[in-house]
């Protein structure tokens, strides 16, 4: 691969931004240069930033699973979902697959075994821009999620696991008037209906929810792969997340438990849409609180690709104490540390030539440019 030069842009390092060049060279960063230059590619001010690296997003279910009902071919999927996904600055995303399916839904036995194999073998067809690694998200109240996780036993790109429990009561729900809005208003259940499956719930995760932590907490040890706890509400959350040694704390949904995880040494992620909104869609804390409290480590563009760029800004414009570095780094360098990506997340010499062109004067963001290895994919 020939020298590019990417000049007169400016560079947002780790703890600064400064104005200047950067070489990249075999797929790699050779050098970073302060001040101005007349070769290579003229970036007239724009901001140079690392690829993002994106931990949590089901957003290519919504390609497979358009409708109620409805399976899209999987190959145009998955090339759909890395086309916005690339194009949102994002050069490294964990792909969610589903573990556990029940009564409101989810995916048959070796449906998402049939959707990793797809995406390996569109990475092998050079179909996709992006780097595409695997998170399992299990729903360990369901009695098949290790049915469903055995068929990635010996997968390398697995290299996320989160565990989650969306029963009634407790975590992301921890009243009923969300769990009703959520499952009984928006499905149109009847208050049998609801009821019935309200107590089947229940009785699912009394049975399994603590067993299959257990068995997905200790497979992942073995196998080197992280894990995410998911939802969490209290100290007791936190100390059992401890005891699985987890390493990311997703969307907590109280102030009490996302501090608590993050005095732990485990990196707390919220959403970006959370951030651009003001809000969560789900009624819990609101993601800009903790980044006030310093407490926000990590952002996931959840279910909007390019919420995980426009949040870093927002940050950096509206929370004091969060400069734009700090704030791309909630997206590029302590995503890729906490999943021990040590190899990117950063501009430093050595690193991947993974890097966004961006321009933004005001307002919304845009990506102009996206290097992959040093080879442009959009």
């Amino acid at each position: 691969m020939s020298e590019q030069i990417l000049s007169n842009a400016r560079i947002v390092l780790e703890d600064r931004i400064i104005d200047g060049s950067v070489i990249i060279s075999d797929g790699r960063i050779a050098a970073i240069d302060e001040g101005s230059s007349r070769s290579g590619e003229d970036f007239g001010g724009d901001y140079l930033i690392p690829g993002l690296v994106e931990l949590h997003t089901d957003h290519l279910e919504s390609h497979y699973s358009p409708r109620p009902g409805v399976r899209w071919h999987m190959t145009s999927a998955i090339q759909a979902h890395d086309a916005q996904i690339v194009t949102s600055g994002i050069t490294t995303v964990f792909d969610c697959l589903r573990m556990g399916s029940d009564e409101d839904g989810g995916f048959d036995k070796g449906e998402m075994r049939d959707m990793a194999d797809a995406i390996q073998a569109a990475e092998r067809d050079d179909r996709l821009r992006a780097q595409h690694l695997i998170h399992l998200r299990c729903e360990v109240a369901s009695d098949n999620v290790l049915e469903h996780f055995a068929d990635f036993e010996n997968d390398p790109h697995v290299r996320l696991v989160s565990l989650m429990d969306h029963s009634p009561g407790q975590r992301q729900f921890q009243t009923m008037e969300q769990y009703t809005l959520y499952y009984k208003t928006k499905r149109g259940l009847t208050d049998e209906q609801f009821a019935r499956f309200v107590e089947s719930r229940l009785q699912l995760s009394e049975r399994y929810s603590a067993l299959h932590r257990d068995t997905l907490a200790k497979s992942c040890a073995e196998r080197g792969i992280t894990v995410a706890s998911h939802d969490d509400a209290t100290l007791a959350h936190v100390e059992e997340a401890k005891g699985h040694g987890v390493k990311l704390a997703e969307f907590p949904t109280s102030i009490e438990a996302a501090e608590a995880s993050h005095q732990s040494g485990m990196s707390v992620l919220m959403g970006a849409p959370n951030v651009v909104r003001g809000k969560s869609h789900s009624g819990n804390i609101a993601a800009r609180d903790l980044a006030k409290r310093g407490v926000l480590d990590v952002l996931s563009s959840d279910y909007v690709p390019l919420s995980l760029l426009h949040a870093s800004f927002v940050l950096a414009d509206e929370i004091d104490g969060i400069s734009l570095p700090q704030a791309i780094a909630m997206v590029t360098s302590t995503p890729a540390r906490t999943v021990s990506l040590s190899d990117r997340g950063r501009i430093e010499t050595g690193l991947r030539a993974d890097l966004v062109r961006v321009r933004r004067d005001e307002g919304v963001p845009v990506i102009r440019a996206v290097w992959r290895e040093g080879r442009r994919v959009a």
